[in-house]
């Protein structure tokens, strides 16, 4: 940082209340941020770095919007900000009248499986389904009646039908079969439709049993191709084979109600990695293929899908994405590029640490956000900030296993016992963490002494 810049802050850094962020935010951010986890609200409020990855996503958001189809690796070790990343863009494609659905895989969600786990996966992505106006989930119902709603607005006002003539339903229905109709060319279109004609049935007849049973169809909750002929006419159900089927269902239908496309995220991959049955293993890989081909080739449109895992998740030739050789040929590095160059058009956005500079901004930013939260005077300043930052970097082995998490952990800690210790100073906080890591470097190097010693001892005697 320049000293105009340096000085800037300073000029700032004992007014912190001039920040104006509800207390909700500042809960969800310090709750969090203390815990190591992703907040799913006020991203923005301490987003730092990552502009050339966040603008290469953004260029796919507008392909999407424009009828096309995206797919992204988002890869980096834990705690280098793959989930930040996603849910930031995932923030920022709701204000921008996305869909978008998020899961995080785990040994009961996987992409396919012999006990249900892949419509475990479709399951958790329809609860998790999300709009600007329902950003916690659960939109699925919302906006099918925001459609409908609109349907009967615009039969109103385009052919000035009253509200109570019998001929409103009748236009709603026609729109509605124009919509669905144009989908049952799809693979699985003409079930899909049949569906949504049932729920408007049951939005039009106030039949609230039958309203409920599309919708369990829809999340994929029917157990039985008998009880879904039963309750719906419908001879088949979302399953474990077919579910990725009906989320290009779902985009091209996103689509065309309005919004501009289905985002669909899906963080933890890594668990598909750890999968120790091998067939298990590529089955997965397998589906992950589909759906590359899928958003690379065209077949399916007004659909993203971000990906996050770890390096060795992808690149392992063993047991990772590269043992799988027609996901190797696809996503591996071509020929001229170097680990020198970043290159963000490609399927793999690789997350390196952030810069010195960018740790130090968003350290800036928390001592911020704290101070507001528990309303008090911040009185850290810039330079004990560059200390704090000089140790956690210059600590053992901090080249290959410091991360941005434990970073922000570390500082959100220093915060905490600060405020709630007064007496204590910053200086006597991290003096006595340099004093305890300089005796345990000094023990470690005193064992290897005393080892060296013992070998040059027996190396005495001869067996």
């Amino acid at each position: 940082m320049t000293e105009h810049t340096v000085n800037e802050h300073q000029k700032t850094e004992h007014q912190p209340n001039q920040l104006k962020i509800p207390k909700r935010l500042t809960t969800a951010l310090v709750n969090s941020l203390t815990a190591g986890v992703v907040p799913r609200i006020g991203l923005e409020q301490i987003a730092v770095g990552r502009k050339p990855e966040v603008e290469a996503i953004l260029r796919d958001l507008d392909n999407i919007a424009e009828g096309g189809a995206a797919f992204k690796l988002i890869t980096g070790r834990y705690g280098s900000g793959k989930s930040f990343l996603l849910q930031m863009i995932r923030n920022y494609a709701m204000d921008r009248e996305f869909v978008v659905a998020d899961a995080d895989l785990s040994p009961e969600r996987r992409l396919v499986g012999t006990k249900g786990q892949g419509l475990a996966t479709y399951r958790e992505l329809m609860t998790r389904l999300s709009t600007r106006t329902r950003p916690d989930g659960g939109a699925l119902e919302p906006f099918l009646q925001k459609w409908i709603a609109g349907l009967q607005q615009t039969a109103m006002t385009q052919l000035n039908i009253r509200p109570d003539d019998p001929a409103l339903p009748l236009e709603v229905e026609k729109q509605i079969y124009l919509v669905t109709g144009e989908m049952q060319n799809l693979v699985h279109g003409f079930d899909f439709a049949k569906v949504l004609a049932s729920y408007w049935n049951g939005y039009k007849l106030a039949d609230d049993d039958l309203k409920q049973s599309a919708l369990r169809w829809l999340r994929g909750e029917f157990a039985t191709k008998t009880e879904a002929k039963k309750e719906l006419s419908v001879g088949v159900i979302i399953d474990d084979d077919n579910w990725y089927d009906y989320f290009k269902l779902w985009s091209e239908f996103t689509a065309r109600i309005g919004y501009k496309g289905l985002l669909l995220f899906i963080d933890e991959a890594v668990n598909l990695y750890k999968i120790t049955n091998s067939i298990s293993r590529q089955s997965n890989y397998e589906k992950l293929l589909t759906m590359f081909n899928d958003t690379m080739q065209g077949k399916a449109e007004h659909l993203g899908i971000f990906v996050g895992g770890t390096p060795q998740f992808v690149e392992d030739e063993r047991r990772g994405l590269y043992s799988y050789e027609a996901l190797r040929s696809r996503l591996i590095d071509g020929r001229y590029s170097a680990s020198a160059y970043a290159n963000y058009t490609g399927p793999i956005i690789k997350l390196a640490m952030l810069s010195h500079e960018e740790i130090l901004i968003l350290l800036q930013k928390l001592r911020q956000i704290h101070a507001l939260h528990f309303a008090y005077t911040a009185s850290l300043s810039d330079e004990q900030l560059v200390g704090f930052m000089q140790m956690a970097v210059n600590r053992l082995g901090a080249d290959e296993l410091l991360t941005t998490r434990e970073v922000v952990r570390d500082f959100m800690d220093v915060l905490h016992t600060l405020h709630q210790n007064p007496d204590v100073t910053y200086e006597q906080l991290l003096g006595e963490r340099a004093a305890l890591s300089d005796g345990l470097a000094r023990g470690a190097k005193g064992s290897q002494k005393e080892s060296d010693e013992l070998d040059d001892f027996l190396a005495e005697f001869e067996l």
